[in-house]
């Protein structure tokens, strides 16, 4: 077990421009639902999962970030920070300007701004069959069924466990975990997005999936900000 990849990147770089007015003077992922900021429900729960060593990229009014958060060891954790500009560099290129800090084994990425039941413990094992054959499985995502703000999905899964384009669409969970040679020749402090990119890894068939189809939220909108809140709330 001690030679599990232990080491995760939370996206929060984001401007977050559907959460204005609240993302402008606070980053989107220190806005609190259930009594704490959305990137420490996260933190906590990659912590709970195992994942304790952990990359943060910051954007939007990004210093805000670590001077709440610090070294991570209050929470348990080891926090280190990939500065990007107020204009962030998209998930693609957020991931690869942080690979210096996301070391040699696969890699757990995951966004600051869902709020999910999810168990990151789960994906040692992918990480796991990544480490040991990247050529045949370079990536593995979390997918979810549709959401209210994305119907038609993203991609699909075949009967193999394979990411492909075509078939039932899901939702890609914003969860996923990554081989950083995948990353290794991809542009870095530039602005690049995931997606297209990583089809052509799918096409290929180095994509694996799963499906979870429990409690996720994509909090995007002040509304869903509020939702989510309140349901936390009752839930305590």
């Amino acid at each position: 077990m001690n030679s599990l990849p232990k080491r995760a990147m939370i996206l929060a770089a984001g401007r977050g421009q559907r959460m204005r007015p609240l993302t402008d003077a606070c980053p989107k992922p220190l806005l609190a639902v259930g009594g704490k900021p959305l990137i420490v429900w996260q933190i906590e729960r990659l912590a709970a999962g195992g994942w304790r060593d952990l990359v943060i990229n910051t954007g939007w009014l990004g210093a805000q970030i670590p001077a709440a958060l610090g070294d991570g060891s209050a929470l348990g954790v080891r926090l280190r920070y990939s500065p990007e500009p107020a204009q962030a560099y998209e998930t693609g290129g957020g991931i690869a300007t942080a690979l210096p800090l996301l070391g040699a084994a696969p890699f757990l990425v995951v966004s600051a701004d869902i709020h999910t039941t999810y168990d990151y413990a789960s994906l040692h094992a992918p990480a796991d069959t990544i480490a040991a054959d990247p050529q045949h499985t370079a990536a593995h995502l979390v997918l979810t069924p549709n959401p209210e703000h994305n119907r038609d999905g993203d991609m699909a899964l075949d009967a193999q466990g394979r990411i492909r384009r075509e078939g039932a669409r899901l939702n890609y969970g914003n969860i996923g975990v990554f081989h950083p040679a995948l990353f290794a020749e991809q542009p870095r402090a530039q602005a690049w997005k995931l997606f297209p990119w990583l089809y052509g890894a799918a096409d290929a068939g180095r994509v694996s999936g799963e499906v979870f189809s429990g409690p996720w939220h994509n909090v995007g909108t002040p509304e869903q900000l509020a939702a989510l809140d309140a349901q936390l709330r009752g839930a305590g």
